[in-house]
């Protein structure tokens, strides 16, 4: 059975789970993304799309992300921060509540949040940006292509553009395929085989399993 996401309950909370750059300057920015030519590595964008998640890994992920995003407290409770995130990350991790397509049991969930506690708080990894589309920017998928597309082809081809590409594709619910990536970026199949390192392509693989 399926369960669709409970946003609303992370909402009523006031449970961050994306930001935007917070020291890091855009190239250019417009009403609709923001362009940085180098990359940031400060966009953490949870839940944007309408995959879930389907490992350990990546759910440990965004436990790590949720705790660094929600350093400060949760809704101005005077429960402390370690209650106040073993909840969510409780609450997240039950199927029936629409965040992960899997069971989990109750051991292995606890031994996660505890490492989670033990280590979080400063930024988790997180993959180089190059262009966040601003939320509500009302942007069709074929125009977001375009822009993908016409940006990452003003310099020289590297795994960020594709990686790029790959989570714009994944962010539509489009299942990823060498081809796809080669007419949004104007190159050959060949091209991107080339650029595509093992990460990448491990990244590829991981990001068509949650769709």
């Amino acid at each position: 059975m399926s369960y669709n996401r409970n946003m609303k309950w992370l909402n009523d909370r006031r449970i961050v789970y994306r930001r935007d750059p917070i020291t890091d300057v855009p190239t250019y920015t417009t009403d609709t993304y923001s362009y940085y030519a180098n990359g940031t590595y400060q966009s953490y964008n949870l839940f944007n799309s309408k995959s879930k998640i389907t490992t350990y890994k990546s759910l440990k992920w965004h436990y790590l992300v949720l705790y660094y995003l929600n350093i400060d407290g949760v809704d101005g409770d005077e429960v402390s921060l370690e209650d106040d995130m073993r909840y969510i990350f409780k609450f997240i991790a039950n199927k029936e509540n629409g965040f992960v397509t899997f069971f989990i049991k109750n051991k292995i969930l606890e031994e996660i949040i505890s490492d989670v506690l033990m280590q979080g708080g400063e930024p988790p990894v997180n993959r180089k940006r190059k262009i966040i589309f601003k939320d509500y920017s009302g942007l069709s998928f074929a125009e977001k292509m375009t822009i993908v597309g016409k940006l990452s082809g003003r310099q020289k081809l590297d795994a960020t553009d594709i990686y790029e590409s790959m989570v714009a594709l994944h962010d539509m619910g489009e299942k990823i395929t060498n081809s796809k990536l080669a007419r949004l970026l104007g190159c050959s199949v060949r091209t991107i085989q080339r650029h595509s390192c093992v990460n990448l392509k491990r990244e590829k693989q991981q990001l068509n399993e949650e769709i």
